[in-house]
């Protein structure tokens, strides 16, 4: 089999490296997007507990020693506390805009992956028929067995583009659609966040939802 993959041709290198690339990046995203690393539980505790008015250094001081995409935003929050409520609330969403992307990083690598590596493979097996086909022409069709080996070599990158491109498919869909979930609970916590903080008469019905995700690009 091993033979088989090496005889395949030049275009069974960048499949490799597309292979490699794919494992790396599915691994690193399945562990960066935990929930217990993403929403960290002291975090939502400070976030859960925080009332207009109150001492909010203590709870500053929290987001500030656990850095992260949740504690940064949650931060910028509590810091604009003092501040009219349209402020505190734009000041959360732009550093919502500016932080989320990380949780989407490398993602468009997979897609770029998933959609590459079957047209190599299809690459491959055209040069691999095109170098069967110019043989042929040279000796004739005198050894069907050479010929059938020759096809089936060729066949082989196009079996391996599939297979590196389906499993990197499916791994883009449920890292994007984790970190999608992630970033929805992340704008719900800032939206209680703001309304719990607000200042003066607003009417809770009035203020509107935190969302920064909606319509940006990753």
């Amino acid at each position: 089999m091993i033979d088989s993959l090496l005889s395949a041709g030049p275009v069974m290198i960048p499949l490799a490296l597309c292979s490699l690339l794919a494992g790396t990046i599915a691994v690193e995203r399945v562990l960066a997007l935990r929930r217990s690393r993403v929403l960290p539980k002291e975090i939502v505790e400070v976030v859960e507990s925080v009332q207009a008015g109150k001492d909010l250094s203590v709870a500053i001081e929290i987001c500030r020693r656990n850095p992260g995409v949740f504690s940064h935003i949650m931060r910028e929050g509590l810091e604009k506390a003092n501040e009219p409520w349209q402020e505190m609330r734009d000041a959360v969403i732009d550093t919502g805009r500016q932080e989320t992307p990380q949780l989407e990083r490398n993602l468009v690598w997979l897609e770029t992956i998933a959609q590459a590596a079957p047209l190599l493979g299809l690459l491959g097996t055209v040069l691999g028929m095109i170098k069967v086909f110019g043989a042929i022409s040279v000796t004739g069709l005198g050894n069907p067995q050479a010929l059938s080996e020759g096809i089936s070599e060729a066949m082989i990158t196009t079996a391996v583009g599939l297979a590196i491109g389906i499993p990197t498919l499916i791994a883009h869909n449920l890292v994007a659609s984790r970190a999608a979930n992630l970033i929805t609970e992340i704008e719900a916590y800032a939206s209680r966040l703001v309304t719990r903080l607000r200042h003066g008469d607003e009417a809770v019905s009035g203020l509107q939802p935190v969302e920064f995700h909606r319509g940006v690009e990753a």
